[in-house]
This record gives structure tokens, sequence and C-alpha cells, in this order.
């Protein structure tokens, strides 16, 4: 597998500013249609907006009416790819999972309007998605990792009465409490000239290829994903290949260590909020993650019945470094819910 390796993750954290071109919507969309033609479990669901109405890509894999788990994928702006390893595990257990991009997202459709990338806008498409599936507090789990953990949390805060189950993979409960981590914890592990130069770059704005080639030599494979960039699986690499620079620099910004002035999710927090989720939670860590395990062990203290996963060997993507860790815990707590054992 031949990847270029620094252009794929210099568009997902930092200088791309463009949207994907239309050529690449056409020919997914096309191909969307061929599988929906095929039964593939392709459906794109309408989602209605203040600003009009668009269309959202999900394939569902598995069928199973008690065990359904809806996957909200990181980013913002990623893709569904950060899942297709899920594939080799989910099916052999029985599991229903569903692929989803959100608005956006590469294979869904990309409005240019920053009025859409909102914590509220979202939580309300993936109340939308849920009708349009047909999931219920029967048989829904929502599982979300990264910025997909921030929406998962924020959707239980307002509609856990249609959740059978919540997983929070990889991500904290307040976003400043990240940033510091990262600054304060994982920053001074680097080497410290190439800590020093990250920062005075980031000082002075400067998000280019040097910024980037640091990140990648010395971060991304200690705290993304433990692998050198040459090995890093082709699915995840496509993920980072495919995510919409114009929403993730929105709502977040470039930084690697902190969160741009002005972004949607500058101050976000609902740690003091936690103790209102009564759905059974797994909360998913990672010994290596860029989120501080420690919190987010005390998150599954704080809601009313959490239980803490974490992932020895794993960092930010431990699906894919740790997945001795990962799938056996993901798919106990699935299997304990649906026993009545969480209740």
């Amino acid at each position: 597998m031949k990847l270029n390796a620094l252009a794929l993750l210099t568009c997902f954290f930092f200088a791309c500013s463009t949207p994907q071109t239309k050529e690449k919507v056409e020919i997914t969309e096309k191909e969307n249609t061929v599988l929906e033609e095929n039964d593939k479990g392709i459906r794109e669901i309408p989602i209605k907006t203040d600003r009009g109405t668009f269309k959202v890509w999900t394939k569902q894999v598995g069928a199973n009416p008690d065990k359904r788990v809806l996957l909200l994928h990181g980013g913002p702006g990623g893709t569904h790819e950060f899942f297709t390893c899920f594939e080799n595990y989910f099916p052999e257990e029985n599991i229903e999972y569903i692929l989803y991009d959100q608005l956006g997202s590469f294979h869904s459709d990309q409005p240019s309007d920053t009025a859409l990338w909102t914590n509220y806008r979202f939580v309300e498409e993936v109340e939308q998605v849920r009708q349009a599936l047909g999931l219920d507090s029967t048989n829904f789990y929502l599982y979300g990792q990264s910025w997909g953990g921030i929406l998962g949390m924020e959707y239980a805060l307002k509609y856990q009465e249609h959740l059978k189950g919540l997983i929070i993979s990889n991500m904290v409960s307040d976003i400043d409490g990240y940033c510091k981590y990262a600054k304060e914890e994982l920053g001074p592990k680097l080497p410290p000239e190439v800590f020093e130069e990250v920062m005075k770059l980031e000082e002075a704005g400067d998000f280019g290829e040097r910024y980037a080639n640091l990140l990648n030599e010395h971060y991304y494979t200690r705290h993304i994903l433990r692998k050198p960039l040459d090995q890093w699986p082709e699915e995840a690499m496509n993920a980072f290949n495919n995510l919409n620079p114009e929403v993730y620099i929105y709502m977040q910004g470039h930084s690697e260590f902190g969160i741009t002035e002005g972004a949607t999710l500058e101050g976000w927090s609902v740690s003091n909020r936690l103790k209102e989720i009564y759905r059974p939670t797994l909360c998913i860590g990672a010994t290596y993650d860029t989120m501080d395990p420690k919190h987010m062990e005390w998150m599954s203290t704080e809601v009313q019945k959490g239980r803490f996963l974490l992932c020895e060997n794993g960092s930010h993507l431990s699906q894919y470094d740790d997945p001795e860790h990962f799938f056996p815990g993901l798919i106990s707590f699935i299997n304990d819910v649906d026993a009545g054992e969480l209740d």
C-alpha cells in the first residue's frame, strides 16, 4: 500500500480550507445508487434544517432487532471509514451496526453554510436519522468516537429516552480539559526542541507544511494511531483523506493543542451534566490517547450506570492499534446491556 501520509494528515488536521470537489461527490452518489439497486443496505436519509433539506448517507450491516448500533464518526467532518474494521468483529457476534456520514461529510451532502455546523443542529440530525431507521429504546445503541463522542453526549442529554445504551469512545466531557492535557501533559513529552518549535509556529499562526511535518513525525504515530505512517490501515487513511476541512476548521480550528477562538467547540463542556445520563453508558479510554484516560474513567462514575474500558496499548483510534482490548470490551458491554445486567 503506497500512501502520501503527509498530504493526507495535513489535509485532515490543518491547512486545507477548500471542501472536497463536486466531482468526488458525483462519483460517490453514482456508486451509492448502484449499491442501493443491489440491496447493500445503503440508504440516503433526508435531513430537514432551517437552511433547507439535505441527504445523509447510511449503510446497515447485519440485522438484529435487539442490538442495533449507530456509529458517529470523529472530525468534525470525518467519515464512516474510521469504522470499516468493525466488519471483522460485529457480524460474528450478531450485532447490527449502521455506518453513517454526517451532513458535510464525504458520502453525504456537503453544503457550504457555516450556520449548519453547530452541536444543536447535529443533535437534531441524529434524531432524524434515528426516526428514519426505526431505532428505539429496545435496540438503539449510540456509539460516538472523538467528535462523535461530543455529539453522543449532547444527544443523550436531550433524547436519551430513545436509547438502550450509550458508548463514548476517546472523548472527554470538557474541551478545555482536552486542550490542557494535550498542551501540559502530552506536548512536554515530545523532544523539547520539537515542542518548542510547534508552540512557536502556533503562536505565529503558521499551520503549514513544517507544522504538519513535526506533528506527523512526533505526535500522530504516538497518540492517534500507534503504527508507522506507512503501516496505517488504508481505510483509516481514506477517512483522513476524505475529511471535510471546511467543517473541521470551523468547529475546532487548526491547532492540535487548543481550540481556535470563535470555533463552534470553544469552551464546550457537559461535565456538570453527566449525572443526568441514566441509560447504561460505556466510556472507552486509551493509555496513549490524545484524551486523558483518567478523565474518561471519571466520566464513567458520573453517569448513573457507567462502565469504563481502558485500551492499555491503544491511542485515539484504538479499534486499529489495540483491537485486543477494544472489541471484547465493547461487545461485552452491548451484550450485558441486552441481558439487563446494567439496569
